[in-house]
């Protein structure tokens, strides 16, 4: 509020007149409310993640979460079927995002979590980093949901719009100017390849940089895509 207070004061700027905030940043809704401007909230995370969030409350209220015990891990709890989320068929409750993997009622991200997940909306919109094409299904729930929607992503590809000015030999040299949100180096071959297929018929697979598959699980995975096209990101083999 400090800020807000010498932004609004201050002569040589012009006043606040809204607040764009990350969704899980929610002392920006209070800020907003206090100055009397509009707020919008811009979720960088998955629109599929946040409709996941938006189930918390349900699950809650049904009493399947928190779990009444530890053995929720290997009881076969996780694999209960959800069939009850438009937009979002074939879920289990191991596929909802993880903070509701407690037994803690009390538990600080699963309430903060289904805190902000409502609170976003209502906010005067929501930004999402992703596009209809890829979430329309997820994107028509949330529009039901909270009408002042808006799919502006990936945000990575309109900073291709940015110009990068630069003097060279007396001459002022001006080109495109992207931002990379990976820490790998990034392959475009198959963007040809990809362009020459039908639309949902390649599978894309990825498991991040992270995660470590044995080579039997590795060849058991390769096996069942066999006879599919697909399009499989696998990490670098460690040196």
């Amino acid at each position: 509020m400090e800020l807000l207070s010498k932004l609004n004061s201050s002569p040589e700027v012009p006043p606040v007149t809204c607040i764009v905030c990350d969704g899980l940043m929610n002392f920006g809704t209070k800020a907003a409310q206090l100055i009397g401007v509009p707020y919008v909230q811009l979720w960088m995370s998955s629109a599929v993640s946040f409709l996941g969030y938006l189930q918390y409350k349900e699950l809650a209220q049904r009493g399947i979460v928190p779990f009444k015990d530890e053995y929720f891990v290997s009881d076969g709890k996780l694999e209960m079927p959800i069939d009850w989320i438009p937009g979002m068929p074939n879920m289990r409750i191991k596929d909802i995002p993880s903070f509701i993997r407690t037994t803690d009622p009390d538990d600080i991200m699963l309430n903060f979590v289904m805190e902000v997940s409502q609170e976003c909306l209502n906010s005067s919109s929501i930004i999402f980093n992703t596009f209809n094409e890829f979430d329309k299904e997820v994107l028509q729930v949330l529009a039901s949901k909270s009408p002042n929607i808006y799919a502006i992503g990936p945000l990575t590809l309109l900073s291709k719009n940015f110009l990068k000015i630069h003097h060279h030999k007396n001459f002022l040299k001006i080109h495109h100017h992207s931002l990379n949100s990976s820490l790998w180096k990034e392959y475009t071959s198959c963007i040809k390849w990809l362009d020459k297929m039908k639309p949902n018929s390649v599978v894309y697979v990825n498991y991040g940089s992270i995660t470590v598959m044995s080579n039997h699980h590795l060849k058991e995975f390769a096996w069942g895509l066999a006879n599919s096209k697909y399009y499989w990101c696998l990490r670098a083999a460690a040196s």
